[in-house]
């Protein structure tokens, strides 16, 4: 089957740079089709055989093209956005996707390539890469390039800008290998750079067995991780840095989403975690910190990153958090205490060493957290970061994963 690099655009107004890519595309040998998502009225561009019109795309909404045409603009994007995740995960043939847009047509074509399989080249060239990605790449591998100027026509900028975007899809594209697939299990370990020595025996421990896949504790990181997980393709999780829920419990700029552990919930896949970094927020650099918190401990991590030792109360909210969770998590789950402390920098003698608010995190969980035989809680005199400690998850993860594939 032949493959196609899709490139998507609104053709209304964007038909000249959607026609350009495709023309850079096809002087190097690389086979492409247009893709309308316009919402607007028909575009006059010249329509190739291997073009879909907007139309078409919009007829893969659920509800059909009347979902998206006849709508006002908001209603219309959204619309039109639903059909494009619909058509572009039917494709067969996608060797990769070149899409552009302002913001509108960036937040249009962003769901439907979230939703493409880790690997695939994805390349979104937008007016509005300069500022947060996030909302945009969620927790997929789509590459952002900024187009300096409006794409409003073709430029000496734009032209270039658009070049280097259909190159580096032509070199995606044209040196992508097929390797053997690796036999092992993929599992999924979260890390930080604070609680970096017990992944990294961990992962020692274990990659003989598993395929360890180790995700920045980052709030994207976490989401990445349970994409993942919901696609099948992680089968096990060694959740060691759960710091996340310090940013959504105390506003910090790398917090978890509403359905952390909600993969974990759905796919009932082995579960061990712990509480790295639960002693810390992130926020940007020091200025950036809330007045409100300028009177806590605070660590310049580095010039962009200022760490806060969360309190007591913000302990204990994160413990009944984290319970509530894992109650709804039926299959098996561990959850580790380390006594001696979160991270490298909640050790003794330590700037984050607060013996108090740990425990208030324990109290909480403990006190929530409906114990079963399948869903346990194990507190050891270790420090996070103590090689006792990671060992002792590394063999308890590999007991629950060998107990579930024997009763699967």
């Amino acid at each position: 089957m032949a493959k196609y690099v899709y490139i998507i655009g609104t053709r209304d107004t964007k038909d000249a740079e959607l026609c350009f890519l495709r023309t850079k595309l096809s002087e190097r040998g690389v086979l492409s089709r247009v893709v309308d998502v316009s919402t607007g009225r028909n575009c006059s561009g010249v329509i190739q055989v291997t073009d879909v019109v907007a139309w078409d795309v919009a007829s893969c909404h659920p509800r059909g093209p009347d979902a998206v045409f006849g709508n006002v603009r908001g209603s219309a994007i959204a619309g039109m956005s639903d059909a494009l995740l619909h058509y572009l995960s039917s494709r067969p043939d996608v060797a990769g996707v070149l899409a552009l847009g302002g913001s509108g047509g960036t937040a249009l074509v962003a769901p439907a390539l979230q939703a493409l399989p880790i690997g695939v080249p994805k390349i979104l060239v937008s007016t509005v890469a300069s500022g947060n990605v996030a909302p945009y790449v969620g927790g997929s591998d789509i590459a952002m390039l900024y187009s300096v100027v409006d794409l409003q026509g073709l430029n000496r900028v734009s032209r270039r800008v658009l070049e280097n975007a259909a190159n580096a899809m032509a070199g995606m594209v044209r040196s992508a290998t097929h390797e053997p697939e690796d036999q092992r299990p993929a599992i999924g370990l979260t890390m930080f750079g604070v609680t970096t020595p017990c992944v990294t025996h961990l992962t020692d421990a274990l990659h003989h067995q598993f395929d360890c896949l180790v995700f920045h504790a980052t709030g994207t990181g976490g989401r990445s991780m349970e994409q993942l997980i919901d696609r099948g393709v992680i089968r096990g999780v060694i959740d060691v840095t759960t710091t996340e829920f310090c940013d959504r419990i105390a506003n910090g700029i790398f917090p978890c989403g509403e359905d952390r552990l909600g993969a974990v919930a759905r796919t009932r896949v082995p579960y061990v975690g712990s509480c790295g970094g639960l002693d810390m927020v992130n926020f940007a650099a020091r200025d950036t910190v809330p007045q409100n918190y300028r009177n806590r401990v605070l660590v310049e991590h580095n010039p962009h990153i200022t760490l806060m030792r969360t309190s007591v109360e913000e302990c204990r909210q994160m413990g009944q958090m984290i319970a509530e969770r894992l109650n709804h998590c039926e299959g098996p789950v561990t959850f580790f205490i380390p006594e001696g402390g979160f991270s490298l920098l909640d050790a003794a003698g330590e700037v984050f060493f607060d013996p108090e608010a740990d425990e208030a995190f324990v109290a909480a969980l403990s006190g929530m957290l409906r114990e079963s035989a399948r869903r346990r809680l194990i507190r050891l005199p270790y420090a996070l970061n103590d090689s006792a400690f990671a060992q002792a998850m590394a063999d308890e993860f590999q007991t629950m994963f060998k107990e579930t594939e024997f009763n699967a």
